[in-house]
C-alpha cells in the first residue's frame, strides 16, 4: 500500500523545514529540543499519575489519560526528524518514509478533535447533570468512547492514505514544510488530484466540524450553568478555569479548520508552517497545564507520587475541571 502505487517517479521527497543560517539552525535546535523533552516529561507524569493514583480513576481523569498518551506519540510523529535535520542537515525522507508520517500524523490529530469533543461532552454531564452523572457515565461507556476516538481517527488517515498513496509524484520533490503534510503533496503530484482532495475535505468536515459542534454545544451549556452560580467568585472561579481550556480548543481547532477544512490544496507558505507548529507543538505543550497541572487533585497526587509525599488532600477541585468529586464513577 505504501508504494507509489500508480507508478511515479519519485523516490524520496525534500523536506524544507525551517531554512536559516547555521547559528540560528543551532538555536531552533535547542528551543525545540527544549520543548520536546518537557512536553514528554509533562505527559508521562500525567499517565503515570492517573494510572498509579486510584482515586484518580474516574471518566474525567481517564479521558485525560488518554490524551496524554496521544500527545506522547503525537509530538514523536514530526519533531524526531525535525531535530535530526536541524543537526545533520539532512532533510530527505524517503516515499514510504513520507506517507508512515502522514499516515500516524492525520490518525492522531483526528483521534484528538473527537477526544477533545469526548472530554467537553464528559464535563457538560458533570457539571449540567451531577446527580445523574455516574448513571450517564459509567465507565463501560468511558471506555467505549474513547476507544472511538482513536478507531475513527486511525480509520480516517487509513481513507485518507488510501486516494493519496495513489496519486503520481513524478518532480519536483520539495516539499515546503516542516513534516509531509497533505496539502504540500497535493501540490506536487502530477496526476489528477480531485477525487483525493474531496476525500480528504470532505473527512476534515466530518472529522473536525462534527467534533467542533459537539464542544461548542457543551460549552455552552457549561457557561449558561456557571451563569446561573449564585456567587460572583463562585461564578469568576468556574468561567476562569473554563477559559483556559476553552483557549487550547480555540487554538487547535481554529489551526486545523484553516489548515484542513478547505475546499482545495493550499499553497505553500511559510505562514502554514507557523500555524502547524501551533497545534503540532506548542498545544502539546500547553495540554498538561491547562488540562491537569491547575487541577489540585491531579497536583496533590503528582506530587506524593514524584516527592513521596504520605498527606494526599483530598479538597474538592475547581467546578469546571473535576466536578463532580465524589460522584463521578471509576474506570478500572
Amino acid at each position: 500500500m505504501m508504494g507509489n502505487l500508480s507508478g511515479g517517479h519519485v523516490a524520496e521527497f525534500v523536506l524544507v523545514g525551517f531554512p536559516t543560517l547555521l547559528p540560528f539552525q543551532l538555536l531552533l535546535f535547542v528551543l525545540f529540543l527544549a520543548i520536546y523533552l518537557l512536553i514528554l516529561l509533562e505527559n508521562a507524569l500525567i499517565v503515570s499519575t492517573i494510572w498509579l493514583t486510584p482515586s484518580l480513576h474516574r471518566p474525567m481523569y481517564f479521558f485525560l489519560a488518554h490524551l496524554s498518551f496521544l500527545e506522547l506519540w503525537y509530538i514523536n510523529v514530526t519533531v524526531p526528524r525535525l531535530l535530526g535535520a536541524f543537526l545533520t542537515q539532512d532533510r530527505r525522507v524517503s516515499y514510504v518514509g513520507c506517507m508512515t508520517q502522514l499516515y500516524f500524523f492525520i490518525a492522531l490529530a483526528c483521534t484528538e478533535c473527537v477526544l477533545l469533543a469526548v472530554m467537553a461532552y464528559d464535563r457538560y454531564l458533570a457539571i449540567c447533570e451531577p446527580l445523574r452523572y455516574p448513571t450517564l457515565m459509567p465507565s463501560s461507556l468511558a471506555i467505549r468512547l474513547a476507544a472511538s476516538s482513536w478507531g475513527s481517527g486511525f480509520f480516517s488517515s487509513m481513507m485518507k492514505l488510501l486516494f493519496i498513496s495513489r496519486l503520481s509524484y513524478c518532480g519536483p520533490n520539495i516539499i515546503n514544510h516542516f513534516f509531509c503534510d497533505i496539502s504540500p503533496l497535493l501540490n506536487l503530484t502530477c496526476s489528477d488530484k480531485e477525487q483525493a482532495e474531496l476525500v480528504d475535505f470532505l473527512l476534515a468536515l466530518v472529522m473536525i466540524l462534527l467534533p467542533l459542534l459537539a464542544v461548542v454545544s457543551s460549552y455552552t451549556a457549561i457557561i449558561a450553568a456557571i451563569v446561573r452560580i449564585p456567587t460572583a467568585q463562585g461564578r469568576h472561579k468556574a468561567f476562569s478555569t473554563c477559559a483556559s481550556h476553552l483557549a487550547v480548543v480555540v487554538i487547535y481547532y481554529s489551526s486545523t479548520l484553516f489548515t484542513y477544512a478547505r475546499p482545495r490544496a493550499m499553497y505553500t507558505f511559510n505562514h502554514n508552517k507557523i500555524i502547524s507548529v501551533l497545534y503540532t507543538i506548542i498545544v502539546p505543550f500547553l495540554n498538561p497545564a491547562i488540562y491537569c497541572l491547575r487541577n489540585k487533585e491531579v497536583k496533590d497526587a503528582l506530587r506524593k507520587l514524584v516527592l513521596g509525599r504520605c498527606h494526599y488532600s483530598r479538597d474538592v477541585p475547581d467546578r469546571c475541571a473535576a466536578e463532580p468529586s465524589r460522584q463521578e464513577g471509576t474506570v478500572s
